[in-house]
């Protein structure tokens, strides 16, 4: 399939219309705002990319797990090391973005200029030709009434042939002379300025290919800078990715090496206090306790049976702790 090319198709079938040069001009246009916005979307990224990795450092310098110990600290303490170490990757990622916004901005403006110049020359170029087209065509104007106007002197001559008046005769001569004169150098002048805007078509059509030649360069050139551009932009952000995947991998094998069963008796090697629980709260019978000794009563091993036994008879041994009340009425309770 052949290639299709501006050269062959921004004509226009009036000399003074600029409109294909003005399509390809609008198209760069187009091209140039494409780039600026490229631009700006990776620098936007590449300020999100540093907020994030700030963020994320700030966040590493938390306290995560600090009363831990054995190898969970040691496990939580990679965690936080390599999210600090994540976090300055996309701090690099960032100044990686904003290096290829920087590059596609020198690129972008040396376009710029490039294409400024041409678009001087051509615009100088199309001012010219407009120029010497009107001055063309008002040369034919003046042209044509020159020629109408000895027509019409030759005209009046043949009718006036026969008439007997030699002066009107003369006066006719000499107008029709005149007429020739001017139509002569009318026809002389417009001539002149047919084969000056000829030259001035030609000088244009030059130029307006050579413009056409740059511009389809510079399109391309656009075309393939932006590609490539956006292209290590998804490559940074995939690298990204894969290092914080590698970071977090030692994450990981921090994790395997965690041993709950270790970190368990680390903690009970540790902070070990006693094997032995505390003895059984045990009942003491109040009375057993007075009547085994007054005073202070020693430590005893528990009873037997732990249930409370009968109580003594106070009618035997004559045990003056105890007594009785015979009377059936009585009661402690006064109403």
């Amino acid at each position: 399939m052949k290639n299709l090319h501006f050269k062959d198709f921004f004509w226009n079938s009036d000399l003074t219309s600029t409109g294909g040069y003005d399509a390809i001009v609008q198209y760069l246009s187009d091209g140039k705002r494409t780039c600026k916005e490229v631009e700006d979307f990776m620098k936007a990224r590449a300020s999100i990319e540093e907020k994030y990795a700030k963020d994320l450092l700030g966040l590493s310098k938390k306290v995560c797990g600090h009363n831990e110990m054995n190898t969970l600290k040691r496990s939580l303490d990679m965690f936080k090391l390599q999210t600090e170490h994540v976090s300055l990757s996309h701090l690099q990622l960032s100044h990686s973005l904003r290096e290829e916004a920087k590059k596609l901005e020198e690129f972008r403006e040396k376009q710029k200029d490039a294409r400024k110049k041409v678009e001087q020359q051509m615009d100088a170029l199309h001012k010219q030709k407009a120029s010497q087209y009107k001055k063309t065509m008002d040369s034919k104007k003046t042209y044509d009434q020159k020629c109408r106007d000895k027509e019409e002197a030759d005209q009046n001559v043949n009718r006036n042939t026969n008439t007997s008046n030699s002066k009107h005769i003369e006066k006719l001569f000499s107008k029709a002379q005149q007429a020739k004169q001017h139509a002569e150098e009318a026809d002389r002048l417009y001539q002149q300025n047919v084969t000056m805007v000829g030259k001035v078509r030609d000088e244009w059509l030059k130029e307006h290919i050579k413009a056409c030649e740059v511009f389809e360069k510079q399109s391309m050139e656009r075309i393939n800078f932006l590609r490539n551009t956006v292209w290590t932009h998804l490559n940074l952000l995939s690298q990204q990715c894969v290092t914080s995947d590698e970071l977090y991998e030692e994450v990981r094998k921090s994790f395997e090496q965690c041993d709950v069963q270790e970190d368990i008796e680390h903690f009970v090697n540790l902070r070990r206090i006693d094997e032995k629980p505390p003895a059984v709260v045990v009942y003491e019978n109040f009375y057993s306790v007075q009547r085994a000794q007054p005073g202070a009563p020693p430590s005893r091993p528990p009873p037997q049976n732990p249930r409370r036994g009968p109580l003594p008879d106070p009618t035997e041994n004559n045990d003056v702790i105890y007594s009785t009340v015979q009377d059936a009425g009585y009661s402690v309770i006064q109403y």
